[in-house]
This record gives C-alpha cells, sequence and structure tokens, in this order.
C-alpha cells in the first residue's frame, strides 16, 4: 500500500516528502516497525491530494482540517500532514522544496531534511507520546551538521522550546555537547535571561500549546485564555 500511494504521488507530480519513521532513520539510521506512512505537504496539495487517492479506490479522510488527513486500505493507512496539531508550525512549500531524495520501499522520493523533522518534533510533547528523544537523536545521528539557523527560524517565537529540546539533548550525551553550537546556546540563553529580567505580565498563557489536556484545568477552572 505504502509503495502504491508514493508511485501515486510521483506520477501525479504531487509535491510531498515522507516523514515519520521512514525520516527518522534515513538521518539516525533508527528503525521501528510502522502501520503508517506519514507524508508532509503543504496545504494547497490536500485537495488534489485526497482527489487523486480517491479515485485510486483509496478510503480517505480528513481528521483536522488544521493539519491532518488520512488514506486508508485495510488496516494500513497514509497520515498527509500539513502541519502540528496546534497549528503553531506549517508544512510551507520551502519544506519540500529542501527535502533530500532517498531510496523508500525502491522507489526514488524526498525525504524530510533533518531540520525540518526536528521541527515538526517540537510540539509532540503529549502524555501519550513525546518525541523529544527522536530530536535527541537526531542531533546526534547528524553529529550536529544541521542547518541551526533554519531550525531558528522554524522554531520563530517558539524557541523556548527548541530550548527545551536541547538541554534534553545536553543531558543525555553531555560527552557530545560540540554538536550543539555554543554560538546558538549563548543565544538562546541570553533570550531567556532577558525574559527572566523583564517579564510580560500580559504574556499570553501557553500551556495548551504543548498539551491541550494535561493543561486544559488551567483553562476550564484556573481561567487562563488560549
Amino acid at each position: 500500500m505504502f509503495v502504491e500511494v508514493l508511485g501515486i504521488f510521483n506520477a501525479h507530480r504531487i509535491p510531498f516528502a515522507v516523514s515519520g519513521a521512514f525520516a527518522l532513520h534515513q538521518h539516525t539510521g533508527i528503525w521501528r516497525d510502522t502501520k503508517d506512512l506519514d507524508l508532509f505537504l503543504a496545504h494547497e496539495e490536500v485537495p488534489r491530494a485526497l482527489a487523486t487517492l480517491a479515485a485510486e479506490g483509496f478510503e480517505t479522510e480528513i481528521c483536522d482540517p488544521v493539519w491532518l488527513c488520512k488514506a486508508r486500505r485495510g488496516e494500513y493507512f497514509v497520515d498527509l500532514i500539513t502541519g502540528m496539531s496546534n497549528a503553531v508550525i506549517t508544512v510551507h512549500r520551502d519544506w519540500i522544496e529542501r527535502a533530500t531524495e532517498a531510496d523508500i520501499l525502491g522507489l526514488r522520493v524526498k525525504v524530510l531534511a533533518a531540520e525540518e523533522l526536528i521541527a515538526s518534533k517540537l510540539f509532540v510533547t503529549r502524555r501519550e507520546r513525546f518525541d523529544g528523544a527522536d530530536i535527541v537523536h537526531v542531533i546526534y545521528g547528524t553529529q550536529g551538521k544541521l542547518d541551526w539557523t533554519r531550525i531558528e527560524e522554524l522554531a520563530g517565537e517558539h524557541w523556548m522550546v527548541l530550548l527545551w529540546a536541547l538541554v534534553l539533548y545536553q543531558y543525555v550525551y553531555p560527552a557530545h555537547s560540540e554538536f550543539v553550537p555554543r554560538d546558538l546556546w549563548r543565544s538562546l540563553l541570553s533570550r531567556l535571561e532577558n525574559q527572566l529580567d523583564h517579564p510580560d505580565s500580559d504574556a499570553p498563557f501557553r500551556g495548551s500549546l504543548i498539551d491541550e489536556n494535561m493543561f486544559s484545568i488551567d483553562v476550564k477552572e484556573w481561567g487562563w485564555r488560549i
């Protein structure tokens, strides 16, 4: 089924990049068995992608118009992903343009670049799933040979979540701190220190961006607004 979907997208020239377990394997060597295939694509490509798959006999579904659609056949399915579930980070055409070509299941396709893979996992921080280990493994697996400016750009105003992931990396691999540039540490820590020195009393509550369920009490009972 995965091979068929990849072949259909290639044949119809639908721009996409493979993510998920296949991208993690590409950048770290880690392999884990999977029942789903994650394909990243820009939001404007979704209607054509769904129509094409439906015409080929797949059952399609828009699970969440913000970020997720599915194509199914039996117990296997393909996720069409256009961003993060909290809508903070979205997939743009340049994500696909920056993706690198690789052989996946015998087909030549694009695989999400390491920088975008890290960005896609920054907010996977829920109780039932935490992708921090994947981020750490990508940094270690690439030996830090990453476009860190691009990663900062993707994190944008949520740079503190990137800092959180880097602290986790440093804790896990203290013998390889050189894989994260010192200039990046200085920049992020300086920004953090500035926020601590100049707290913003009007700053929004952001717990719901981390996990809307674990932080629901803040909204429902404690009066915080999203």
